[in-house]
């Protein structure tokens, strides 16, 4: 990981913007069915890295640089099925707002996108025919949301003209839904 960023950094003469975005999703009936092996594996994938990467990227970040964690929907309310992911998507909104303000005197900004209902492979990887199908249909616009309506969210959180003033935040996108407080 710190080989690639070097060579990135080296490649591209520098780094202005960090976008954490893994995530590794297995939907279980109950918490028996989440093995050891999962459970970590969930942890390692959407937890670890999102803190390895950062700070690698912290020697490499300048004044008035970004760091954009991508969250879930499912971090803010859970999901009975995503008991460990779920969990690792609140402690993402938890390292976004703690990291943001550790480093708001640095005048790095660390902010978060928590989608809901995405049209992605992980969102449906592992849902049967008939669930895939009704992917997104809860939400107010009935249906899920596309990849390029969520990619202006991230490019609003690198853009320091639009969000210099911005830090500590997790914007959700849920196709109309809204969060209670």
């Amino acid at each position: 990981m710190k080989k690639r960023l070097k060579k990135n950094v080296k490649k591209f003469g520098g780094l202005d913007i960090l976008v954490n975005n893994a995530a590794y999703q297995q939907h279980q009936k109950s918490p028996e069915d989440i093995t050891d092996e999962q459970f970590e594996l969930t942890f390692r994938t959407n937890v670890f890295g999102y803190f390895y990467m950062a700070r690698a990227a912290l020697k490499h970040l300048p004044e008035g640089g970004a760091i954009i964690n991508t969250g879930s929907e499912t971090g803010l309310e859970g999901n009975k099925e995503l008991l460990d992911y779920s969990a690792t998507k609140g402690a993402i909104n938890a390292f976004t707002k703690s990291l943001a303000q550790q480093l708001v005197e640095r005048k790095i900004r660390v902010n978060c996108v928590a989608p809901g209902p995405i049209w992605t492979p992980l969102n449906v990887a592992d849902k049967q025919r008939e669930d895939v199908a009704k992917h997104g249909s809860d939400t107010p616009m009935k249906r899920p949301g596309q990849p390029e309506e969520v990619a202006p969210s991230f490019v609003f959180f690198a853009s320091d003209a639009d969000s210099s003033y911005i830090t500590g935040e997790v914007l959700t996108i849920l196709g109309g839904k809204t969060m209670a407080g």
